[in-house]
């Protein structure tokens, strides 16, 4: 791993905050007081296992193979300081998040190097690679909790269950484990509860075939009937939503199911899934909803524009504070001016007197799974730039850690 992941003020708060709090109990921020500013940073936040594993590996690669051609099939993780040190270091996308390829298959030879990114990939991809004579195995940087969540809907298949998927449906990993589950059973996708709710007619058996067909377009395997395959379920999710959400699907479609088939017949009609979902997209989502208690004036959360487990805590966080999505300093534009990413309308936008003119002032200070501390610490001294009476980094850490 690169030194320019390494932090000397978060990772350092991170590293307290373990070292006290071993079994995970403690969600409460950690406050770093400045004097006219104050801080309250996330007990959990930034990269999780998956994404330090993906990177490091990514980056073996790269030192492993200086001769032959290193090619990624899509970003490495949703963020673009990360993925444009990777590109700067010779690495190549085959494809964007989306799918949209970049780099024709064709092209490919069997010396190349490919990658296959934290979010993993499809099995048609998979056996494409393998005609080609490329091994992927070696630098496969598939997250584990995304393994787990395959292993899972393999099971399922193999019980007889309808694998439903929790997922925005263009998102690589949603993709991903689309086309794992279909390899031995009937998979679909679902976005939210919204659609959870309008599968729940089909459950209940008050809609037509055709009605599916147009309403799930493109999101179910093929032959996929719901008046017969919809009578046993067990739902996963894309690791990176709400997992509150993704529970709340579960218990929803759990009870559409015992209104049409009886309590006594539950078990046999929905599987418990709750073991599918990942810890570390819990963990920054726990520690967020702490950070709702505090009284901070505003919120700023840093990660990458496309990356979904960034965007759950912008809109967690948006239920209670003013709240600036940004992906680096450089988005705080001065003390007056910053500019953020609206993730609804995917646009940027610039706010102005987004910081209060009282003293202190109280700012929340997170970031998404994908976005590296260093990132985060880059932020922090921004905004002390603008207050120059602040206490020193160094009193403040060794205040910290002394508590």
């Amino acid at each position: 791993m690169p030194a320019y992941y390494r932090s000397s003020i978060t990772g350092k708060v991170k590293e307290v905050r373990r070292k006290r709090d071993l079994r995970k109990r403690d969600f409460s921020p950690a406050t770093l007081d400045f004097g006219p500013v104050k801080f309250y940073i996330a007990r959990h936040f930034g990269f999780c296992y998956g994404v330090e594993n993906a990177i490091e590996i990514s980056y073996r690669a790269l030192e492993e193979n200086s001769e032959r051609r290193v090619f990624l099939l899509s970003q490495m993780i949703h963020n673009q300081e990360v993925n444009r040190d990777l590109e700067d270091r010779g690495i190549r996308f085959i494809m964007d998040t989306d799918g949209t390829q970049f780099i024709p298959w064709d092209q490919l030879r069997q010396d190349d190097v490919v990658i296959v990114p934290a979010f993993g990939t499809t099995v048609e991809i998979e056996n494409l690679l393998s005609d080609r004579g490329i091994a992927v195995e070696k630098y496969n940087t598939t997250c584990p909790f995304v393994e787990k969540v395959w292993n899972r809907s393999e099971k399922l298949a193999q019980g007889g269950y309808t694998t439903v998927i929790h997922g925005k449906p263009r998102h690589e990993e949603t993709r991903a484990t689309f086309s794992h589950s279909a390899q031995g059973g009937h998979a679909m996708v679902i976005r939210d509860m919204k659609e959870a709710e309008l599968l729940g007619s089909y459950i209940r058996g008050e809609r037509s075939g055709e009605d599916f067909l147009e309403d799930f377009k493109g999101r179910f395997t093929p032959g996929f009937d719901p008046a017969v395959h919809l009578n046993r379920v067990g739902v996963v999710n894309q690791t990176t939503m709400l997992a509150t959400e993704t529970q709340a699907i579960a218990d929803y479609i759990r009870s559409q199911l015992v209104t049409r088939y009886g309590l006594e017949n539950a078990a046999f009609h929905i599987a418990d899934t709750r073991d599918t979902l990942c810890y570390a997209t819990n963990d920054n989502q726990d520690s967020t909803y702490e950070l709702l208690k505090t009284d901070a004036d505003i919120a700023i959360v840093v990660g990458g524009y496309n990356s979904s487990n960034t965007s759950h805590i912008v809109e967690l966080c948006e239920k209670k504070f003013p709240t600036y999505f940004i992906n680096s300093a450089a988005s705080i534009l001065s003390k007056d001016v910053i500019q953020h990413f609206d993730y609804t309308t995917k646009k940027l936008k610039e706010s102005h007197g987004y910081l209060p003119r009282h003293n202190p002032v109280k700012v929340i200070l997170t970031s998404g799974a994908s976005c590296p501390d260093t990132v985060v610490d880059q932020v922090m001294l921004k905004i002390l730039e603008y207050f120059p009476e602040s206490h020193n980094v160094q009193s403040v850490m060794a205040a910290f850690e002394s508590e």
